[in-house]
């Protein structure tokens, strides 16, 4: 049954506003950069505009597919930007930032899905900021595992990419993707990067039942997923896939249990969890752990 209440208490957010806010739009903006956070419209944009955090979005802002459940749209395809991975650089180093997120849309029209462009992102983030650490949130490439070790070759830190739904519903919100192959993706890091932790995000209210859940984190353990996010999926707008259920502050506590208990080192789960909310605490307690 698709819900059409409104928003409860826990999913209140504030208007982005305030000069910390401005000053990094316009930094994003005078760099002719974007972010996921402007993008897929993040409900914590203030919070993180406000703390001088983004996270970059490369190879454009239009997407190849055309998943129902995220704001980036499809449109005019560029080729990627050979300035851009300098101007990431550059902003983050200008925003004081030392732990960096860089995502991308999907570009299956590149041979590599924009490997490349990853790769070399990393590079002038190590090159601008001294001791930097750097998220990469990646596509699947399609499979192409030249792609993915390119990107691994580039010495991320954390290699994110996520499974998003349960495999039951992959058809009506994933319809390009394939949740096996996000399975063998992440598998194929581990194995490939050991010392770099796979990490991994999945949307709770989408209309997956709690086995579902449970046997996505089983399979995503037994990937090697080592890092893992769960939040609450939003509908962007009325042409996107229905919000079923609004998830409850409990619930994302119990799920953060169970994950916890099956394996994974760390787990950030709640109704405004994003794949990059709060990335470097994250981070920072993996690295104290270890």
């Amino acid at each position: 049954m698709i819900t059409s209440s409104p928003k409860p208490p826990w999913l209140k957010v504030r208007i982005p506003s305030g000069p910390q806010y401005e000053q990094t739009r316009r930094l994003l903006r005078e760099g002719k950069l974007h972010t996921v956070c402007q993008q897929a419209c993040c409900p914590n944009i203030f919070e993180c505009f406000s703390k001088h955090t983004a996270t970059f979005l490369i190879l454009g802002a239009h997407c190849t597919r055309n998943c129902t459940f995220c704001a980036v749209t499809q449109g005019p395809l560029l080729p990627p930007d050979p300035d851009e991975p300098h101007r990431v650089a550059q902003a983050a180093a200008e925003l004081g930032l030392k732990y960096v997120v860089v995502t991308s849309v999907t570009r299956d029209d590149l041979p590599d899905g924009g490997a490349s462009q990853f790769s070399t992102t990393i590079s002038a983030l190590r090159q601008q900021i001294d001791e930097v650490r750097i998220e990469v949130l990646i596509p699947d490439f399609q499979g192409n595992h030249e792609a993915l070790m390119k990107v691994l070759e580039a010495r991320p830190d954390i290699l994110n990419h996520n499974i998003e739904t349960v495999p039951r519903l992959y058809s009506t919100v994933r319809p390009q993707a394939v949740y096996q192959r996000s399975l063998a993706l992440l598998a194929e890091s581990a194995a490939q990067a050991p010392h770099i932790p796979a990490k991994s995000g999945l949307m709770l209210g989408l209309g997956e039942t709690d086995a579902e859940i449970q046997q996505t984190l089983v399979d995503l353990r037994k990937a090697n997923c080592r890092l893992l996010t769960l939040g609450q999926y939003l509908q962007p707008t009325t042409k996107h896939h229905p919000v079923v259920r609004y998830v409850p502050p409990q619930e994302f506590d119990h799920w953060r249990q169970t994950a916890l208990n099956m394996g994974f080192q760390e787990v950030a789960a709640g109704p405004f969890v994003r794949s990059s909310y709060r990335a470097e605490k994250s981070f920072n307690q993996l690295s104290h752990e270890g």
